[in-house]
C-alpha cells in the first residue's frame, strides 16, 4: 500500500467520510473494535473494498499531519491488541496495520475490509457510520435492511433497482433519439438500453428515461447572495424524460446568461461580456445529471444567486475515483449505463475534459465536496459602469487604502487557491475586473506576487516578505 498517496487522498476531503476516521494518539480498545465494525459495514454500503482508521492526522477541518505515538503492537490486559480485536469480530473481517512516515510525521493506518458475508459485529453488536458518527445499527432498521441487501445483491444502481411504477411509456425517448439521427427499434430498445431488470421489471433507469420520470427538477433564483434573501423565481423542468429536462435546463441557462456591453477601453466596437461562462455551466450541469445519485430518490439542484450559480449533484465520488483522478479528468461514472447513453447521444464525451475545463474557467475552488453532495459554483462577471466615464471625465483612481485592502484580500484568496482565476476573484471580492487587474499589477510591481507558468495552466505564487 502506498501510504503517502492514501493518506494525502483521505486528507483532501473536507469532511471525514463514513469509510474513514482520523485520530491522533487515541486508543480505547473496545471503541476501536466498534469503529472497525462501523467502517467495515459502511464501506460495504458504499461499494468500497476497504475502509480506514488513521492515527497521526488531526480530525479538525485542516486535517494536518501531526504524527502519532500509537503502537499497533500494544497489549490489552496482557493480550495483543490485534488478537483482542480479531477475537471479537464476527464474522471474521480482514484488517491490517501499516505504519510509516508521511510528510516527516509517523502515521499508522488500519485498513479494514468491507463486510462481505454478513454485517460485521464487534462483541455481538453491529455498528454503522452516520456521517462521521459511529452508531449502533439496531437503531436504524432501514439501514440495516439496506446493508443486508447490499451484501446479498450488491450496491444499488439504476440498473438493479426497480422503478417506482411499472406502467411506463417511452414516446419522448424515441423522439429524442430520432432527433439525434438515431432510430431505436421499438421491439428491442428496452433490452438494448438496459431498461429492464433480470426479472423483467422496469428499473430506475427506465423510469428516468420514461415520459414521466417522477423527478421534479427545479431552478431557483434568489435576489441576494444567500437563501435568506427573497426568492425571485422557481422554474420546474422535471416530470418528463430526463433527456428533455436536461435540454430545458441548459436552454434556461442561455436565457439567464445575459450579454453585457463593456465600454471600457473601447476603440471602435464595444465588447459583449456574458454574465457567466457558458461552457463551464454546460459541463457542470451535464455532470450533475449523469453523476447524480438518482437511486437515493433525489435530483440535482440549480440555484441562482445575485453573484453566482450553484449546481448541486447528490452523492459523492464513486468508490474507485480518487480526488487527484477527478481533477485530472479521469472520469469514473456513478451511473454507468446512463453515462453510456449520454455518450451515444453526444451529450457528453469520453475525453474527460469536463472537470478540467471548469477548473480552467472558474478555478479548482469552484468545487465544494460536502458530506452527501458535490457543488460547482459558476461566478458572475458583472460589467460595472463608473460615473466618471458617463460624464466623459478621466477615470478616477480608487483611494489608496481601498486598493491596499483589495490587494491584501487578493493575496489571501491566492494563498488558499493558487489556481484561482480573475473572474472568480472579481466575483468573490465584489470588485470590478479592471480593479482586480490594477491590484494584481500593483502586487507584481511591488514583488509581492508572481505568475508561475502560463495564463492558462499556471498558478499564483504569493511572495512572503
Amino acid at each position: 500500500m502506498d501510504l503517502t498517496s492514501l493518506v494525502n487522498e483521505l486528507r483532501s476531503f473536507s469532511f471525514e467520510k463514513e469509510w474513514f476516521e482520523f485520530k491522533e494518539n487515541w486508543l480505547q480498545p473496545a471503541q476501536l473494535g466498534e469503529y472497525i465494525s462501523a467502517i467495515s459495514n459502511s464501506a460495504a454500503m458504499l461499494g468500497r473494498d476497504h475502509g480506514y482508521f488513521v492515527w497521526g492526522v488531526s480530525d479538525n477541518e485542516g486535517h494536518e499531519l501531526v504524527g502519532t505515538d500509537f503502537d499497533p503492537d500494544c497489549e490489552v490486559s496482557h493480550e495483543p491488541l490485534k488478537h483482542y480485536l480479531a477475537r471479537q469480530l464476527e464474522p471474521s473481517v480482514d484488517f491490517d496495520f501499516f505504519e510509516g512516515e508521511v510528510g516527516g510525521k509517523r502515521i499508522v493506518v488500519l485498513r479494514i475490509g468491507c463486510a462481505r458475508i454478513a454485517p460485521t459485529a464487534f462483541n455481538g453488536n453491529r455498528f454503522i457510520r452516520i456521517g462521521s458518527s459511529k452508531e449502533n445499527l439496531r437503531r436504524y432498521p432501514q439501514r440495516e435492511a439496506a446493508l443486508f441487501g447490499v451484501i446479498s445483491h450488491g450496491v444499488p444502481t439504476l440498473e438493479n433497482q426497480p422503478a417506482e411504477r411499472q406502467d411506463l411509456t417511452f414516446g419522448q425517448l424515441l423522439m429524442y433519439y430520432a432527433a439525434k439521427g438515431v432510430k431505436l427499434n421499438p421491439e428491442t430498445f428496452e433490452v438494448n438500453l438496459g431498461l429492464r431488470m433480470s426479472d423483467g421489471r422496469y428499473n430506475m433507469l427506465a423510469q428516468l428515461l420514461s415520459d414521466d420520470s417522477g423527478m421534479p427538477l427545479r431552478v431557483a433564483i434568489f435576489s441576494g447572495r444567500d437563501k435568506a434573501s427573497d426568492l425571485y423565481s422557481v422554474r420546474e423542468f422535471g416530470h418528463q424524460c430526463l433527456l428533455y429536462s436536461l435540454d430545458e435546463v441548459l436552454r434556461y441557462g442561455d436565457v439567464l446568461n445575459i450579454m453585457q456591453a463593456d465600454e471600457h477601453d473601447r476603440v471602435v466596437e464595444r465588447k459583449d461580456v456574458p454574465l457567466f461562462d457558458e461552457e463551464a455551466f454546460r459541463e457542470a450541469t451535464v455532470n450533475s445529471f449523469v453523476h447524480n445519485a438518482w437511486v437515493d430518490g433525489n435530483e440535482p439542484m440549480v440555484t441562482v444567486f445575485s453573484d453566482r450559480i450553484e449546481i448541486l449533484s447528490r452523492g459523492t465520488l464513486p468508490p474507485r475515483q480518487t480526488m487527484r483522478g477527478f481533477f485530472a479528468g479521469e472520469s469514473i461514472p456513478v451511473n454507468k449505463k446512463l453515462s453510456e447513453i449520454f455518450l451515444q447521444l453526444h451529450i457528453s464525451e469520453k475525453t474527460g475534459r469536463g472537470v478540467p475545463k471548469i477548473v480552467e474557467r472558474c478555478g479548482r475552488s469552484s468545487f465544494e465536496f460536502r458530506e452527501a453532495s458535490i457543488v460547482v459554483t459558476i461566478p458572475f462577471t458583472r460589467v460595472k459602469r463608473r460615473p466618471s466615464e458617463d460624464k466623459g471625465n478621466p477615470v478616477q483612481e480608487e483611494p489608496r487604502n481601498a486598493r491596499a485592502e483589495l490587494c491584501e484580500r487578493i493575496l489571501e484568496a491566492m494563498r488558499e487557491d493558487p489556481g484561482i482565476t480573475k473572474p472568480l476573484l472579481a466575483s468573490r471580492l465584489d470588485a470590478s475586473k479592471s480593479g482586480i487587474d490594477r491590484a494584481i499589477a500593483s502586487l507584481k510591481s511591488s514583488e509581492r506576487l508572481e505568475r508561475v507558468g502560463s495564463n492558462k495552466a499556471g498558478y499564483w505564487h504569493v511572495i512572503e516578505k
